[in-house]
C-alpha cells in the first residue's frame, strides 16, 4: 500500500472537518469549546448528542472514517461500540459523542468553559 504525502489535518481545519462529518450524520447540539486558555491538553473540545446509542455510535464511526479520508487518525478513541459516550482524541481536538441524559449529567460545556 503506497504512504500517502498528504499531512493530516490539524488545529481549526480538523474542528472544520469534524463539524462538517457530525452534520453529515445529523449529531444535534454541536458545540465546540475553545480550550486554548486553559491548561487543558486540547486546545478544542467538541461535543454533541444522538439520539439512541446506535445514532450516536453511527455520528463517532461517521467522524473516524472521514478524517481517515483525509489521512488524519485518532491518537485514541472508546466507546464507539456502545455508543453511550463515545470519545475520539485527535490530540488537539476531542471529540465527546454522549447521549443526551449522560450529557445534561456531566455538562461538559460549563464545566470547561472558559470564563473571562
Amino acid at each position: 500500500m503506497k504512504k500517502s504525502n498528504t499531512p493530516p489535518l490539524s488545529g481549526r481545519q480538523l474542528v472544520d472537518s469534524v463539524i462538517q462529518s457530525l452534520e453529515e450524520k445529523l449529531a444535534e447540539k454541536i458545540v465546540v469549546i475553545d480550550m486554548n486558555g486553559t491548561s487543558g491538553a486540547a486546545d478544542w473540545f467538541i461535543v454533541c448528542q444522538g439520539d439512541n446509542t446506535s445514532h450516536t455510535s453511527a455520528v463517532a464511526g461517521g467522524v473516524i472514517k472521514a478524517l481517515k479520508e483525509k489521512h488524519t487518525h485518532p491518537w485514541h478513541q472508546e466507546g464507539v461500540e456502545e455508543g453511550r459516550w463515545a470519545l475520539i482524541d485527535y490530540t488537539d481536538v476531542v471529540v465527546h459523542v454522549m447521549l443526551p441524559e449522560l450529557r445534561e449529567f456531566y455538562n461538559l460545556e460549563s464545566l470547561w468553559t472558559v470564563k473571562k
